[in-house]
């Protein structure tokens, strides 16, 4: 046996059908040694278990051995196998059935690879490492659609780290649906944010800019200024202006800043 193959018996019953439900699918597998279809099935379930690597647990209940536990679930038919989730049975089948038969009913309850990361950026973001949190949460939010649990988890870590713009955009994207007390939250952090203005040094830029509009040389400056307060979409605009009317500008500085 493994920590994803196990036997069933009326000690750990409780326990392994039960509640490792509430942390992983279980699949059921209820066999018999005089049922020829079991000895089909059992090897295909194990392959499958393997495969995945315990991201459901495979359990072996000996119907003759265990014969009041398999009355209580039901079991009238050997092989009988069932799907157990959150202490339910949720899906199952009777008797021998092909593999691919079997992955669609698995793939159902088996966590997605967003699922996983999702997760794992959660565990970062609690124990202080948002950074390395947030490319899961891109990943994990493009491969699953743009879930919106997701995208509200990724919005506030983008906050964090004042990336309002890219937040402001994972928030328009949220559905209506979905736009619960949470999303208002963030919602408001980041019109504080917005409202909070900009350094005294971008201001004196503008204030330098609005004096002489066409000067390259300012507009580089406070695109400068803009990326380290990261806002990214202001710069690029700006960088894109200079360069628009002389791609050479600086000495090709200016295009080697647009790449930085």
């Amino acid at each position: 046996m493994t920590d994803y193959i196990v036997d069933i018996n009326e000690n750990n019953a409780q326990k392994l059908l039960i509640e490792e439900s509430f942390n992983r699918p279980v699949l059921v597998d209820f066999w018999a040694d005089w049922c020829q279809p079991c000895k089909t099935l059992m090897p295909l379930l194990e392959k499958l278990a393997h495969e995945f690597s315990g991201a459901f647990l495979l359990a072996r209940v000996n119907a003759d051995e265990q014969q009041m536990l398999a009355s209580q679930l039901g079991v009238r038919n050997l092989p009988t196998a069932m799907v157990i989730v959150e202490g339910q049975p949720v899906d199952g089948f009777s008797g021998a059935q092909p593999e691919s038969a079997i992955r669609t009913i698995l793939e159902k309850y088996l966590p997605k690879p967003w699922d996983t990361q999702f997760k794992q950026a959660r565990e970062m973001i609690a124990a202080g490492d948002s950074g390395a949190a947030l490319p899961l949460l891109r990943q994990a939010y493009g491969d699953s659609r743009q879930r919106s649990d997701i995208g509200l988890t990724l919005a506030k870590v983008l906050l964090e780290f004042k990336r309002l713009d890219d937040a402001q955009q994972i928030l328009n994207a949220v559905p209506l649906a979905d736009q619960d007390h949470s999303y208002e939250q963030l919602r408001a952090q980041l019109h504080l944010a917005q409202e909070a203005g900009h350094s005294p040094e971008i201001e004196a830029l503008q204030a330098k800019l609005a004096d002489d509009p066409d000067n390259p040389d300012l507009i580089c400056q406070l695109a400068v200024q803009f990326n380290q307060e990261q806002h990214q979409k202001e710069a690029l605009q700006l960088i894109f202006s200079v360069l628009q009317r002389d791609r050479e500008h600086a000495n090709g500085e200016t295009r080697k800043l647009l790449l930085d």
